[in-house]
């Protein structure tokens, strides 16, 4: 039996305005164009909310916030660099298919954040590519990767599993984890024989 949950007004406008910034970008989403969708007057919406950015910097920390929660099953990984990268990228996925709108407004709009919400995005985002990083360099010192320039790896990493929420549907055939698995086996073995 499903249970249905009752959304809080304030989680229906970011629920709205999350899909509105994907489709039409944040900068062209006007608080008139998620009053309308919500079906109120724009005046009411600041009886919810600050102002606009406020719901970025929700979605934008709040899948941030995730990102590093789902760290926390790469730190429990005590085996090789390989089998770190693998539970790093099943955690990454598994936060990108979570909620794929949020995914597209995290990735593409963030730059519209101001001060000094940027700044801490900035600094959580040099953080969390460090992560990588670090699994990338250790695995190059102890031989188990080809040396290679890290950040360029990391960028390549990254980008191959950020693309994830522009093509991943819930009702496809693959669940996030093997998502996760087939990605990082493909960047850590490439397509060789």
């Amino acid at each position: 039996m499903e249970v249905m949950v009752k959304k809080s007004r304030k989680q229906q406008i970011e629920e709205k305005a999350t899909k509105l910034f994907r489709q039409k970008g944040y900068a062209a989403t006007s608080m008139r164009d998620l009053a309308q969708v919500l079906g109120i007057e724009a005046a009411s919406l600041y009886s919810h909310i600050k102002s606009k950015e406020e719901i970025l910097q929700k979605i934008c920390f709040r899948m941030a916030d995730e990102f590093f929660e789902g760290w926390k099953e790469v730190e429990q990984e005590k085996g090789s660099q390989a089998a770190r990268m693998e539970k790093a990228a099943i955690a990454y996925i598994k936060v990108i298919t979570k909620d794929t709108d949020a995914s597209a407004v995290f990735f593409n709009e963030w730059r519209h954040l101001s001060e000094p919400h940027l700044s801490k995005f900035l600094s959580m985002k040099d953080d969390y590519e460090g992560r990588f990083i670090k699994i990338l360099k250790e695995g190059m010192d102890n031989g188990e990767f080809h040396k290679a320039d890290e950040k360029f790896m990391m960028l390549t990493i990254l980008s191959s599993l950020n693309w994830t929420h522009n093509w991943y549907k819930p009702t496809g055939n693959l669940r996030p984890e093997e998502i996760g698995k087939k990605l990082a086996n493909l960047i850590l073995n490439g397509l060789k024989k």
